[in-house]
């Protein structure tokens, strides 16, 4: 044990504080999606295909990886001053350790979206075909970056599952968060019960899919004129790569937190 029990309850609040704010930025998010809604109507057939392309890609995902797997292999450039060789040694590292090497992963990965987002916007709408399922993958293997920086196997079926429901986390309303949000806290516990709700909302990657297309409006608006949609491309997926990563670090951290806490003992005072 690394960290002192009064420090891991002072990190959980931290990441509930985080989630209770989420509601905050709910009524100004569906407001600002109404008109994309609107604009989504008018996106050529041939987009509206790729998006559907990617429902399907989601849920071949979960079922097998697909080619968006990342490789625990890397770890080694994850915590490149440290000896780490498996995921078992990331597992139990400081978690201040964890937090810093994800925000290097995040930095980097949204330098990485910007420049993807601005190269593919140069063409106008005709690149947001290839922009689309490069994002998502991106998102995706951020996801799965994250997951290992914190010791856990996105190889597994189960964590690509646990990274479905982050990208619902994002694309969600208030009140599809606190849904999700419920059954995330009950990701890890042996109740089959609570294991087969989860995966009985396995439609929840439609929701991220046709909330992504929604969160794409003002991109297809101005990708209709090449290189102005340089500047949105760069911007929506800069912040997408953002939020994606802001919510993999929280979600992440909080189930490393309580697997700690759940490792130590009980005092006499406590158990009293």
């Amino acid at each position: 044990m690394t960290e002192s029990k009064d420090w891991l309850l002072e990190e959980l609040t931290k990441v509930e504080n985080w989630e209770k704010d989420q509601a905050d930025l709910w009524f100004w998010e569906k407001l600002g999606r109404l008109p994309f809604k609107i604009i989504d109507k008018w996106t050529p057939d041939f987009i509206q295909k790729k998006i559907g392309v990617i429902i399907d890609e989601l849920g071949q995902y979960v079922q097998t990886g697909g080619s968006y797997l990342s490789s625990v292999s890397s770890l080694s450039s994850y915590y490149p001053n440290l000896e780490i060789h498996s995921l078992e040694d990331a597992a139990i590292l400081p978690i201040s350790t964890m937090d810093q090497a994800v925000e290097k992963l995040s930095r980097s990965r949204k330098k990485l979206a910007t420049i993807q987002g601005a190269s593919t916007g140069i063409g106008g709408i005709f690149t947001l075909t290839i922009d689309i399922p490069l994002l998502l993958g991106m998102q995706l293997k951020t996801l799965q970056d994250i997951a290992i920086c914190y010791g856990y196997n996105p190889n597994e079926k189960k964590e690509r599952l646990f990274i479905v429901k982050c990208l619902q986390f994002i694309s969600a309303d208030i009140v599809g968060k606190n849904a999700i949000l419920a059954q995330l806290s009950k990701f890890d516990l042996e109740d089959e019960t609570a294991k087969r709700e989860v995966l009985s909302e396995l439609q929840g990657w439609r929701e991220v899919v046709f909330t992504f297309r929604d969160q794409l409006g003002w991109k297809k608006l101005f990708q209709m004129i090449p290189i102005a949609g340089l500047i949105f491309g760069a911007f929506i997926n800069r912040t997408a790569i953002n939020d994606v990563a802001e919510a993999g670090m929280m979600l992440y951290r909080k189930r490393r937190i309580i697997e700690r806490l759940s490792d130590v003992p009980e005092t006499a005072s406590e158990k009293a």
